[in-house]
């Protein structure tokens, strides 16, 4: 199984750059950050990621982003692949002012149907026995259970990756984000006839846990990059159309595109 570096607690930055910049920001944060392993040895080193959003028949969760809603969250699956050895990760992803906060536990792929269509979680569900993966679980269940989530919509990229050694620095490189609707119980890795997000712009993370690194810093004004929002879920749906997801929301003026960070 793959090595879980998830920073439980952290904050993030998001920029959009283009692919000429992410190639001198790559070479720049090689010398602070290691690569990390996932992409050693991979084509342009980045490696796939699928991630599964759930949301409530009204988008309850995509229009708490839109309006910038204090204490909001979302509910996704995080996933590699399908192998059925792999393990598929519930996760709520807070935000907390400023603050990300991360809770996640690895779900065996046999077992991903049926906690989504309701079922209650088992510790025979889950991957690890760690009473801490098993409360994470519990809390996504009782989450989407509360806002009324079903799966919604499949996003896919490409990812580039660099950490500290300690895991309390990270910087990610998002390339090639498509997407489309996934209405139903399983995980999957292939698309049909996807919408493309972001045109061809890169979308780079600087993501820390304690202090703001002095490199960070410079970083941003020798590239001349702008903080600004790229939240992958918002923007698919605004491509993809909520008539294609199953919602049922009241026709309004759509809002900015790319109107939040996450």
């Amino acid at each position: 199984m793959r090595r879980d570096r998830m920073q439980q607690q952290r904050f993030e930055l998001k920029y959009l750059i283009p692919e000429s910049t992410a190639l001198l920001v790559r070479d720049f944060v090689r010398s602070y950050l290691e690569m990390d392993e996932y992409s050693v040895g991979r084509p342009n080193y980045s490696y796939p990621v699928h991630s599964l959003y759930l949301d409530s028949h009204e988008l309850k969760l995509y229009w708490d982003t839109i309006n910038g809603s204090k204490n909001r969250f979302k509910l996704r699956l995080r996933y590699y692949s399908t192998n059925p050895d792999t393990p598929v990760f519930f996760e709520i992803k807070r935000r907390m002012n400023n603050c990300i906060l991360k809770q996640r536990g690895g779900v065996r792929q046999d077992s991903v149907g049926l906690l989504l269509s309701g079922h209650l979680p088992d510790p025979d569900h889950l991957v690890s026995k760690s009473p801490n993966q098993l409360v994470a679980i519990q809390r996504f269940c009782n989450l989407m259970d509360q806002v009324h989530a079903k799966p919604r919509i499949h996003i896919f990229y490409m990812r580039e990756a660099y950490v500290s050694d300690n895991d309390e620095v990270r910087v990610t490189m998002d390339r090639t984000v498509y997407a489309e609707p996934n209405l139903g119980f399983s995980v999957k890795t292939e698309m049909k006839n996807p919408i493309k997000s972001f045109n061809n712009d890169v979308i780079l993370e600087l993501k820390f846990t304690n202090r703001y690194p002095d490199w960070f810093h410079h970083l941003v004004h020798r590239f001349h990059v702008m903080q600004c929002g790229a939240a992958k879920y918002v923007e698919s749906i605004q491509g993809i159309g909520h008539e294609r997801i199953g919602a049922d929301i009241p026709v309004v003026e759509q809002p900015p595109r790319l109107s939040r960070s996450w």
